[in-house]
């Protein structure tokens, strides 16, 4: 189908030993069950301004890798392949040095377009071609941390929803019925910021 991937930000429990009873192989599944949702629950709970590292993204914050042997390293440009794929990553603090990983919501995929591609509206929110948006789906909350690179879109790690970067995150594919909130950027001293916070509630609608 013409799909490559970027590097997911999330992984499927292991299973059981092999010798386990089945009352076990439930215990363990009600247990990453119970897991996986008490962390959706705690991401869902109001962030508390005394916790920087659960803050949202805020104007002047930079950004650093999320993922990989360069996780937490500064992003600079030149770092993101024109054309995509996306680049999964952290906003920082940068007066503070304090990394905002403290929630899922915080994950923004950085991708690099050409300018000439991007929309009118999208390219005032971008910087050299370079766009941010929520690594949330709005379907169910699951990574967006897949590319298709035949389409160029955004790709959801779950369901198959497919946002186009160049669109300001229109979704093109899939369940999800809105965009990807996002986050204005701009160059400040050769490093990419964010020039506000994000534009629309970041993940799935509440039921």
């Amino acid at each position: 189908m013409g799909r490559s991937c970027a590097r997911a930000s999330w992984a499927a429990p292991e299973g059981p030993p092999a010798g386990m009873a089945v009352s076990g192989r439930r215990a363990v599944l009600r247990g990453a069950l119970c897991a996986a949702l008490g962390a959706c629950l705690l991401d869902r709970l109001p962030v508390h301004a005394d916790d920087p590292r659960s803050a949202r993204p805020r104007e002047g914050d930079q950004f650093v890798f999320a993922l990989g042997e360069r996780e937490g390293q500064l992003i600079a440009p030149d770092h993101l392949a024109v054309g995509g794929p996306q680049q999964l990553a952290y906003p920082l603090d940068p007066i503070s040095k304090v990394i905002r990983n403290g929630s899922f919501l915080n994950q923004v995929a950085l991708t690099r377009l050409d300018p000439a591609q991007l929309t009118e509206e999208t390219r005032a929110l971008a910087v050299e071609g370079v766009v941010a948006y929520s690594a949330v789906c709005t379907h169910q909350g699951c990574p967006v941390s897949m590319w298709n690179a035949e389409s160029k879109n955004l790709f959801c790690a779950c369901h198959g929803s497919q946002f186009d970067p160049r669109d300001r995150a229109r979704v093109v594919d899939g369940p999800a019925t809105r965009r990807l909130p996002v986050l204005p950027l701009r160059m400040t001293a050769g490093a990419l910021t964010a020039a506000g916070g994000f534009r629309g509630r970041v993940g799935a609608q509440p039921p």
